[in-house]
């Protein structure tokens, strides 16, 4: 296995986890951002008041994303074992 093979796996790799990533850095952004929001409108600064709500709501983008994101992994990999013959010879 060449250098330039090792690049290209970790290549498709690191991309495979940005594109599993993306809904829930997304849901995160989002409400974190209206909870801001919200803070500074009502001048609350509680703690939990900011965790708890992006807690929630990363649970639920997770919990819905969830098949999406196995079909995704499974694919990839079952890609990448079928591909494994281009890598060991």
């Amino acid at each position: 296995m060449g250098p330039d093979q090792v690049v290209e796996l970790i290549r498709k790799t690191l991309i495979e986890a940005m594109v599993l990533s993306t809904p829930l850095l997304l849901v995160t952004c989002v409400v974190s951002l209206a909870v801001s929001l919200v803070q500074t409108l009502t001048s609350v600064q509680e703690q939990t008041l900011s965790t708890v709500p992006r807690l929630v709501a990363v649970f639920v983008a997770t919990m819905v994303a969830l098949p999406w994101m196995v079909h995704r992994v499974v694919g990839f990999t079952v890609r990448m074992l079928s591909d494994l013959h281009q890598y060991l010879g």
